[in-house]
């Protein structure tokens, strides 16, 4: 990715996918589709857009030291900014039409004083290296550095349909290149710039994209084909479509919401995943959970949280209001816990799941729970490091219901 500069047309609209991001508020994914729509770019170069794009997401404020720009000023200053990425980055300087000028001599003094403040130099903003010092101690500074990487490409294989020998076989037919990731049975890593999604194993559902943290997130449920198994905060149901397989079709899988959008997304997935066994149904009130009290085998509950292990993946959440939501997140996080656990029967299991490493929301959580309900009773956790795996950062904990 970063063996050659960028050219002024692709530098250019990297200013403006980032300026979308950090002036309008766009959420990343937003900003790529409004950029993107129309766009005859070659899946390679839109590939390494955003992998510019994410990189300086991932580091911003020590790009904006590196070049003495705020990030509001990126409509206005982003070529400055973007010169000081070639720079660190040791490639020569985009020929732009209108291009300000980097003091060089000011750009290397500042690189020399960044390298002596950990913090910046991982692009880590002070109110997240404060708290992550905090809730992980020495732990922190690897998952801080482990945050600013590149995110690896991982895809869940479908065992509805194949093997992951086989999917990997297909694609290689259709030039992806991909590698088995050890300790997780479904997943790939695609280690080529490939367009994924224009691929037939993708259009006949052999695939899912999927961090393989995520991927273990969902094995740790241990869905049994037969089973009667809920997804109280599915979303757009990638966990969801995992747990189907493990099902075998066969059993009951309701994956519920409140956003009725990301529901009709999943059943979309789910006819092309042939998860002929999901059943999908919003949330509309306390008493869709009070009608489903004491029938789950299994209950997934992946709440809403701060999104803090999957910073690389999404690095734009570091540079908006997450101090902020935090403590709303974390009462929801309690409220869900608490009213959603009643769907769970005796004898079942429930898996308290986020994409956070921060034992705030984590392990705190669960035993804050625990001390209030002595019908559960606690089985094990796990926190997947970002630093440690390579992968998303996630956390799970599987709790057993031993009375009513």
């Amino acid at each position: 990715m970063l063996n050659s500069p960028l050219s002024p047309s692709s530098t250019e609209l990297v200013i403006s996918i980032l300026d979308m991001v950090l002036s309008e508020g766009k959420p990343l994914d937003r900003a790529y589709s409004v950029h993107f729509s129309g766009l005859q770019l070659i899946p390679s170069e839109q590939a390494r857009i955003t992998k510019v794009v994410g990189d300086i997401l991932r580091r911003l404020n020590l790009y904006c030291f590196l070049s003495d720009v705020k990030p509001e000023e990126i409509s206005r200053l982003g070529s400055r900014l973007m010169n000081a990425w070639h720079l660190f980055h040791e490639l020569e300087l985009p020929k732009l039409q209108y291009s300000l000028p980097l003091a060089e001599a000011e750009y290397f003094a500042r690189l020399e004083e960044a390298k002596l403040q950990p913090a910046l130099w991982d692009g880590c903003p002070e109110w997240l290296d404060t708290m992550g010092q905090a809730q992980l101690g020495e732990a922190w500074a690897k998952e801080r550095a482990a945050l600013n990487t590149q995110p690896k490409r991982f895809i869940r294989t479908n065992i509805l349909k194949c093997t992951r020998e086989e999917l990997a076989k297909k694609l290689r037919n259709e030039q992806v290149q991909t590698t088995e990731v050890d300790g997780v049975d479904t997943a790939l890593e695609v280690v080529s710039d490939s367009a994924l999604f224009r691929t037939e194993s993708f259009k006949k559902g052999w695939f899912e994209q999927q961090d393989a943290g995520s991927q273990l997130v969902a094995a740790a449920v241990d869905a049994k084909p037969g089973m009667r198994v809920i997804d109280a905060c599915a979303g757009a149901g990638g966990k969801t479509l995992s747990i189907a397989a493990q099902m075998k079709g066969k059993g009951r899988l309701l994956a519920m919401d409140v956003e009725q959008w990301k529901l009709d997304n999943l059943k979309q997935r789910a006819r092309r995943a042939n998860a002929s066994n999901v059943e999908t149904r919003i949330i509309a009130s306390s008493k869709t959970i009070k009608r489903l009290k004491l029938s789950a085998d299994r209950l997934l509950l992946d709440v809403p949280c701060s999104g803090l292990g999957v910073l690389k993946r999404n690095p734009d959440a570091k540079w908006r209001d997450t101090p902020d939501r935090l403590p709303v997140l974390v009462e929801l996080q309690k409220h869900i816990l608490q009213s959603y656990s009643r769907m769970v029967k005796v004898g079942g299991i429930l898996i308290y799941a986020t994409c956070s490493i921060m034992p705030e929301e984590n392990r705190d959580q669960v035993d804050a729970f625990l001390a209030e309900n002595e019908h559960f009773t606690f089985l094990e956790d796990e926190t997947i490091s970002v630093a440690d795996s390579g992968f998303d950062g996630f956390y799970m904990a599987r709790l057993e219901r031993i009375a009513e």
